[in-house]
């Protein structure tokens, strides 16, 4: 397997670049690099998450985690969004936490915390997951991922993922519901070949 997004410790160029995004419904600065994941941009299933979730007005109290953060725009966006909400940033890649931890310190955002997934509390559960989640790392390492995460879902806690349809959205959706029976799991929007599926514990 090439080098990829999802390595621990990307050993391509580092290729630093500022660019603007929209986030939390305003422009802002960011810093991106190579070896992470869409350096370039925002990429589309991320944009359509957040502009589904402003939609929907879903943030709720409580600490929220971004499942693999990327360069941070998740994360980013729901502190923006709730500068006083707990949010938790999670990547395997250490490049990516040192992008988003540095975006975060750029934007002011005090509450976001990026950490290695082994780094977060046991103790801790999350009223809310989002998580636009790396498919083609395949579907095992996937399911053993949301074995590990999904169960930490406070009473009443709701995840978000977004989905490409021809990345086996309809199928993810369905292994959720089975896997996880306490889980009321439905898809709650489809945009431009991307679903976004909702998973709430009850």
């Amino acid at each position: 397997m090439t080098e990829h997004y999802f390595s621990e410790t990307p050993s391509g160029d580092l290729r630093p670049r500022d660019i603007e995004v929209v986030l939390a419904g305003a422009p802002r600065q960011v810093r991106t690099a190579g070896g992470v994941f869409s350096p370039e941009h925002i990429d589309r299933g991320t944009e359509i998450l957040l502009r589904t979730l402003d939609k929907l007005g879903t943030a709720q109290p409580g600490p929220l985690l971004d499942l693999g953060c990327g360069w941070g725009p998740i994360a980013l966006a729901a502190a923006l969004e709730s500068p006083e909400r707990e949010v938790w940033a999670i990547d395997v890649n250490e490049r990516s936490r040192e992008l988003t931890r540095g975006n975060a310190a750029g934007l002011g955002l005090t509450g976001v915390r990026v950490v290695a997934p082994d780094e977060v509390p046991t103790e801790l559960n999350f009223s809310e997951i989002r998580s636009n989640p790396p498919i083609r790392i395949g579907k095992d390492a996937l399911h053993e991922i949301l074995r590990q995460w999904l169960p930490r879902l406070a009473s009443g806690g709701v995840a978000h993922l977004v989905v490409a349809k021809h990345l086996g959205a309809d199928s993810l959706q369905r292994w959720i519901a089975a896997e996880f029976p306490e889980l009321a799991v439905e898809r709650i929007a489809r945009d431009k070949g991307f679903h976004i599926i909702r998973a709430t514990r009850g």
